[in-house]
């Protein structure tokens, strides 16, 4: 099969389209041809070595994507030849090869049908962003009442994703974007857009907000608790502006402030969100589809950051 090679912790950019030999299924696995593949962050900081998880190489990345069944191994229960499955979170495109490829093995258990109504690209780019954002949101116990959520990098794939869910739970919601992304984020549920390098303080005022949700980091972390009011709480799923913050900490006691991280998924996380999207409660959007032979320019579009939601590679 053809698949993008990663041939070290070298960047994106060093990605190389190779032949390698077709995926066999181990027990309790299924193989996937694979239709659709999400793109995601994880994978630029995977590349560069500022993931924890250090792949064996040459590597495949790859976290999200759908695909019909075209191997059964030893033992797998609940599946079939021919049946279309979406992957789940796990440690495909980390620990073992992705979905950046003609086909994919996969532990049978991380498989589940397409849900009702979702389209294959929004399959495809939806888990991993949308758990990642109810978990930020939900981790530490329901969202106080009449709440003002802080959600940065409003229009990616997480922050789009956590604006609707905040706003499912009643928060008044206040995104940080670029100006264009505005009219779109107030469709999402944001009451009020602010400009992505705005100054918080000023706009909002000191200690004004409950919850932050933050996937960017950098320069602007100690503004995101300026603005948190006493006992507020603060979690990261992303650092895309930079991993490296300064952290004042009579701030974080003086202020009570709980800071946590958001990426692990609980068992009843997936199923709440189907339950939500099927309702029309929320709604996965998928900016742009690229074929995965465009992967550099799918890289390069997701960089500049002129979309809203995710974007979706098509082997």
């Amino acid at each position: 099969m053809q698949a993008w090679l990663l041939p070290s912790l070298s960047g994106l950019s060093a990605l190389r389209l190779a032949e390698v030999p077709d995926p066999t299924p181990q027990p309790g696995q299924v193989i996937l041809s694979v239709a659709y593949a999400g793109l995601n962050p994880a994978d630029r900081y995977l590349s560069e070595g500022q993931y924890p998880a250090r792949p064996a190489f040459p590597h495949i990345l790859g976290r999200d994507g759908l695909g019909n069944i075209i191997a059964l191994g030893e033992g797998v229960r609940g599946h079939a030849l021919g049946d279309k499955r979406l992957i789940l979170r796990t440690d495909v495109g980390v620990n073992t090869w992705g979905t950046f490829a003609e086909e994919v093995a996969v532990a049978a258990e991380s498989l589940v049908p397409v849900p009702a109504g979702w389209t294959d690209q929004q399959a495809a780019g939806a888990p991993l962003v949308y758990i990642t954002a109810y978990q930020a949101l939900t981790q530490w116990g329901p969202l106080p009442e009449n709440c003002v959520t802080l959600i940065t990098g409003a229009s990616g794939g997480v922050g789009s994703a956590a604006v609707q869910l905040a706003r499912r739970r009643g928060a008044h919601v206040v995104a940080l974007a670029a100006a264009d992304k505005a009219a779109t984020l107030t469709e999402l549920g944001a009451d009020r857009v602010l400009g992505r390098d705005a100054d918080l303080v000023a706009a909002l005022g000191a200690d004004s907000v409950d919850v932050v949700i933050d996937v960017v980091g950098g320069p602007q972390f100690p503004a995101l608790l300026a603005v948190l009011k006493s006992r507020g709480r603060y979690a990261v799923s992303g650092a895309i502006a930079g991993p490296i913050v300064t952290l004042d900490l009579r701030t974080l006691y003086l202020k009570d402030l709980a800071l946590l991280g958001g990426t692990i998924q609980d068992s009843e996380v997936f199923g709440n969100l189907v339950s939500y999207i099927e309702r029309g409660e929320i709604r996965p959007l998928v900016a742009a589809t690229y074929p995965l032979a465009e992967i550099a320019a799918a890289q390069e579009a997701f960089l500049a950051k002129r979309h809203v939601g995710k974007i979706v590679l098509v082997p």
